[in-house]
């Protein structure tokens, strides 16, 4: 599994930058997603913390969702940057 930290982890378009916590959060929920078993519970703490990252950094929220699922979701990405 890829461990990435919160420094290493960037767009390639907007240079966002997510806080282990963040990610930890989407691979919880992409992990639930997997199974067929995503909690609402789940779903709401990844949901609150994009939400919370996003009013933090003043970065757009969506762009911060986006890019937290690309991350978790498709890691080889950053690889062949």
């Amino acid at each position: 599994m890829c461990r990435e930290s919160a420094s290493s982890v960037r767009s390639h378009a907007a240079a966002i930058e997510l806080s282990d916590d963040l990610i930890e959060r989407e691979r919880a929920a992409w992990a639930e997603q997997q199974e067929n078993g995503l909690t609402v519970e789940t779903a709401a703490r990844v949901q609150a913390a994009i939400t919370a990252h996003a009013e933090e950094t003043e970065e757009n929220r969506y762009d911060v969702e986006m890019e937290s699922k690309r991350v978790v979701r498709h890691p080889a990405a950053d690889d062949n940057s």
